[in-house]
């Protein structure tokens, strides 16, 4: 996608719908596109909602941890964490929240070490166990189906690369792809560096008890735990922008132009403070934070991350057939086609088991 940004001399596509009208004509490369971005999109942002509210749950519970405390429901944090977003919604642009994009990264890196360092403190336990967590042959397929959605989530940023490449300046002697190809590899070290640490130490210490969430399974020492839940907080405040500005901008584009309404402060207003309102109350409903992942990442995220990018780029590039494009190309769309189709399986039938146990907008 980065190589395809300026594939055209003197056209830079800045949209992911406009490479794919590019890729597939402009009405089925628009209705190829944009209802798939927008699920990733919508998806992310209610795991985000999740995220923080029950990460500021956490905080409450560790900082108050005395029986005379108050117990507050899950649904509070939740609404907390979005009277964020009714506020920074607002903002104008990508360039405007490059500040908490850049606050959101480092504290991503933050939080990861203190989670498997802290893993390493707390020490294998005693009554760790490796073995598979479901009782059933079943249960073990559907589960392992469920953890291919979250790798996809985990690794899943192309929906909005276009657009932050678009914030690039681009000469023909300098073109974008530069320093946006640099800024990949750096953000994909740092993914790296944050997630296999995690993922290692944590199995290894805590085995098939560790939450899907492994901040919560820690509880001390008390004050990093605090700090590294704090940190989460601030990471999906700046993570939850990135990816509602796309959807501000296509939601405020239709309105104006195929509807007719005037671009007005009002407009804006109402549109960012619905959706905001919006996922908040999904993620109220469903506060799985394990399921969603399975389920957004195979159902949201494997179209337009893993298959999408290598059905545009044979369509334009047209590779010759039994070529090393060519069939690299076409092992990621059956691959991602697979994780499409099996992935969303596992993390439905999670949220059917966490639901069923669970006391709503509790």
């Amino acid at each position: 996608m980065v190589e395809m940004h300026e594939m055209v001399p003197g056209k830079r596509f800045d949209r992911y719908h406009e490479l794919g009208q590019h890729a597939f004509g402009e009405k089925l490369g628009l209705y190829i596109v944009v209802p798939q971005q927008l699920i990733v999109e919508v998806g992310v942002d209610i795991v985000y909602m999740v995220t923080g509210g029950k990460s500021l749950e956490k905080i409450y519970h560790l900082v108050c941890d005395k029986p005379t405390c108050k117990h507050i429901k899950t649904t509070y944090f939740i609404m907390i964490f979005a009277s964020v977003h009714f506020v920074l919604a607002h903002l104008p642009n990508f360039n405007s929240i490059s500040g908490v994009s850049l606050a959101a990264a480092v504290m991503s890196l933050t939080y990861s070490t203190i989670a498997w360092t802290a893993s390493v403190h707390k020490g294998v336990q005693p009554d760790v166990q490796y073995g598979y967590k479901a009782p059933t042959p079943s249960g073990t397929v559907l589960n392992f189906f469920t953890a291919l959605g979250d790798v996809a989530f985990a690794y899943a940023g192309h929906n909005v690369v276009l657009e932050i490449q678009a914030t690039i300046p681009s000469t023909p002697e300098k073109p974008s792809k530069g320093p946006m190809w640099r800024g990949v590899l750096i953000a994909y070290i740092v993914v790296a560096l944050c997630y296999f640490p995690v993922a290692l130490v944590g199995y290894y210490m805590f085995g098939n008890k560790v939450d899907d969430n492994i901040l919560i399974t820690l509880e001390k020492p008390k004050w990093l735990i605090i700090a590294a839940n704090m940190f989460v907080v601030i990471h999906v405040i700046g993570s939850y922008q990135l990816y509602a500005m796309p959807v501000f901008d296509m939601i405020e584009t239709v309105l104006v132009k195929k509807w007719h309404f005037r671009p007005t402060q009002t407009l804006r207003f109402l549109v960012r403070n619905i959706y905001v309102a919006a996922t908040m109350y999904v993620a109220i409903t469903f506060p799985f934070f394990g399921g969603l992942l399975g389920f957004f990442g195979g159902f949201a995220f494997a179209p337009t991350t893993y298959f999408l990018p290598c059905i545009m780029w044979l369509a334009i590039y047209k590779p010759k057939k039994f070529s090393l494009s060519w069939c690299t190309n076409w092992i990621c769309i059956v691959l991602g086609l697979l994780l499409m189709i099996l992935s969303p399986i596992g993390g439905l039938r999670s949220i059917i088991i966490n639901a069923k146990d669970y006391q709503f907008y509790n």
